[in-house]
């Protein structure tokens, strides 16, 4: 019901209202929101004595997120809500590929960063080239095709205030050229796929352009590495995969009581329940006003791989597999601030067949 009918019902009416969540505010055990449409606005109150499913509901409703509640009208223009229903993902058949074919899954390189953990990315390196691990890891590298790199493969030129001290490589050019050196030493038939991050060349507003040819010249002409958008939705032999650098984490942990930095998959896990990618207007995510909102998850992937919070995690959300892949940087200044322990040198591989995951470690 438009929230302009459901002011004008008798009380006790029951009835379902959409809009977007304008506001969230704790009021003596309860919790208040504010719900607009296109053109009205209602107040729905969340009692104290509602069921706990529903109050576990009301503390994950985010700012500026698009949600359906079941409610109850009141004597005056107030509503008790009885149900919060997010836009969320429906279970769904996996997709799986017809062969035991790999994809390993991996983001936030910081190539020219002096906590780049380069000795542990030679031995990723070696291991794809059948040089590294024991026999087991040794068959999982020849049926590897696919790398996936999820942003930030270099760490950028003056991201953050004084980043130029933590720097080896103070020039962004030559920090992508750092990094495609070390890429050209992926064999050959395995097609590698790179989108941005907020540390890479691109414009930081969401959604990201590729990284292009002036950053990446040698590039050209090279059939198996693929410069793609932030975000982008990849098919590898039938296995639908959304990349995402997975900015917009820092405002999900921000603000929703349960979650953290040291299991970003439940973070992710609320992106799918928002099916949006940056359902937070206004906070650290910076977006571009474009006439289409690209940050909408509206095909349901089969994998969900995103990075940014450099640590590993990974969860199964009604047939989704939900992928933080760490990364590749070692503790930084800034994150010891933030208490934030990195987990570099986790490589989660996944076998696009049967979709389990095998954590490779390589430090």
């Amino acid at each position: 019901t438009p929230i302009r009918e459901a002011l004008k019902s008798q009380p006790k009416s029951k009835l379902k209202i959409i809009g977007m969540v304008t506001e969230k505010r704790d009021a003596k055990q309860q919790l208040l929101i504010t719900l607009e449409d296109l053109d009205s606005s209602a107040t729905i109150l969340v009692p104290s004595k509602a069921t706990e499913e529903v109050q576990t509901k009301a503390q994950q409703i985010l700012p500026d997120q698009v949600i359906c509640v079941a409610v109850k009208k009141t004597q005056g223009k107030l509503f008790l809500a009885e149900d919060i229903i997010f836009p969320d993902v429906g279970q769904k058949p996996q997709r799986r590929a017809p062969e035991p074919i790999y994809a390993v899954l991996t983001s936030d390189v910081h190539a020219g960063s002096n906590k780049f953990n380069k000795e542990a990315f030679k031995r990723f390196l070696a291991w794809l080239n059948g040089k590294y691990g024991n026999q087991e890891m040794r068959e999982i590298a020849g049926r590897v095709k696919y790398l996936l790199i999820a942003g930030d493969l270099v760490d950028g030129i003056g991201v953050f205030p004084g980043q130029a001290r933590e720097l080896n490589v103070r020039n962004v050019h030559k920090q992508y050229r750092f990094a495609l050196k070390l890429l050209e030493q992926v064999p050959e038939y395995i097609e590698i796929i790179i989108s941005p991050g907020n540390h890479d060349a691109p414009r930081k507003s969401l959604p990201q352009p590729a990284i292009s040819e002036e950053y990446m010249p040698s590039l050209q002409g090279k059939r198996r590495i693929y410069s793609l958008s932030n975000p982008c939705t990849v098919s590898l032999h039938g296995v639908e995969v959304l990349m995402y650098h997975g900015r917009s984490l820092d405002d999900i942990i921000g603000t929703v009581p349960g979650t953290d930095h040291h299991h970003p998959e439940k973070a992710m896990r609320l992106l799918m329940q928002c099916r949006h990618l940056a359902p937070i207007y206004g906070g650290k995510t910076t977006m571009s006003p474009e006439n289409r909102d690209y940050l909408v998850i509206d095909k349901v992937p089969d994998i969900f791989h995103v990075g940014h919070i450099h640590v590993y995690g990974a969860c199964n959300y009604k047939g989704v597999l939900v992928i933080n892949s760490g990364g590749w940087q070692e503790q930084t200044d800034y994150m010891a601030k933030l208490g934030l322990v990195p987990t570099p040198g986790l490589v989660p591989v996944v076998n696009l067949q049967t979709l389990e995951v095998k954590v490779l470690n390589f430090l």
